[in-house]
């Protein structure tokens, strides 16, 4: 081969590289939150439950108390935590799914010691996480109603939003403060223990919230978990009417006694101007039911402002009995009478 043919074929190859460049060699780096590969298990169940809302398959009760254990355990990802949680919210929990969940939640929660109390005078739970919005929050004054019958009662909560007033706040303007879960509650006292006391990773993804702006199946777990040892009726509340059928499903699937309301901007108290839908569930069976209050009001009650201090101040003047307690709640607190009274 002379000196020009061989010219003429490097200058071809040369314009060959210019037109088909050899790809750059890339040094494979791993992202932080998959750093660990063996961290990542539950990704077999987001398969099956983040298909959308059509394609998605239901888990088993087991199934479900397998992935969301690990989840309280923090055994996964965050990654893994966001993606549970948007699959659930376009899927929807499953009365197995839910059932599974609570299995997972008790088996973890530090439990309440309840003292020895009266006959018929189970541990009451009310549990507090939507706050008020634009009414006064008057889950606290349901609260010492049902301590000054000689209930041991006990709120558990933590503020989910910043843009409401929390029954935390409330109650620290009536002096009652959270307790430690390790000292014991005894009848007709009042109590209040935040969420994370309860369990730091059930705290941990109710906060998901403030990331990811949505609600998880947490916040439908504490409204439906029994903290206490011993006998204990729960009080709880939905928001909104399709939960109403699907909570009460979870309720008598996992035996409890409780009493189920719509909710005072979610809060498990009757709202003061009008009788709210109560549900009763004995042991697992749905025993009675208080229909709502239909038609126009002939009056309203005299209502405080939603400030805690306000608020506070209307209570001690309800115990104190300078003012009535609004009708809705006597009649909530003389149902939960009678809901213990067939215990």
């Amino acid at each position: 081969m002379d000196l020009a043919q061989s010219t003429t074929k490097k200058l071809d190859r040369n314009m060959m590289r210019k037109k088909h460049p050899t790809p750059p060699v890339f040094h494979r780096k791993k992202c932080a939150f998959l750093e660990d590969n063996d961290r990542m298990t539950i990704g077999h169940y987001i398969k099956e439950i983040g298909r959308g809302k059509d394609g998605a398959r239901a888990l088993s009760r087991g199934e479900s108390a397998d992935m969301l254990g690990q989840i309280l355990d923090g055994a996964v990802s965050d990654l893994e935590v966001g993606a549970f949680c948007i699959a659930m919210r376009i899927k929807g929990e499953s009365t197995e799914e839910m059932c599974g969940f609570l299995d997972a939640t008790q088996q973890r929660l530090t439990k309440i010691q309840i003292c020895p109390t009266a006959p018929h005078r189970p541990a009451v739970v009310i549990p507090t996480y939507n706050g008020a919005r634009k009414l006064p929050v008057l889950t606290p004054l349901l609260a010492l109603l049902l301590a000054r019958e000689g209930f041991p009662v006990v709120m558990h909560g933590t503020a989910t939003e910043d843009k409401r007033v929390f029954t935390s706040e409330v109650l620290a303007a009536l002096d009652v403060l959270p307790r430690a879960v390790t000292e014991p509650v005894a009848g007709g006292e009042l109590t209040f223990f935040p969420t994370d006391q309860l369990h730091a990773g059930l705290q941990r993804l109710l906060d998901v919230r403030r990331s990811i702006k949505l609600r998880n199946p947490a916040h439908s777990l504490v409204k439906l978990m029994l903290p206490c040892s011993g006998p204990q009726l729960l009080v709880t509340s939905y928001t909104h009417p399709e939960y109403a059928q699907s909570m009460e499903q979870v309720l008598c699937s996992m035996q409890s006694t409780a009493m189920l309301i719509r909710g005072t901007e979610g809060e498990a108290v009757a709202d003061p101007r009008r009788m709210p839908t109560m549900r009763c569930m004995l042991r697992g069976q749905a025993s009675a039911v208080q229909e709502h209050q239909s038609g126009v009001l002939a009056s309203l009650p005299e209502l405080p402002s939603r400030d805690a201090p306000s608020t506070a101040a209307y209570i001690r003047a309800v115990m104190q009995g300078e003012l009535s307690v609004p009708a809705p709640i006597a009649m909530q607190v003389q149902q939960i009478l009678q809901m213990a009274a067939a215990l």
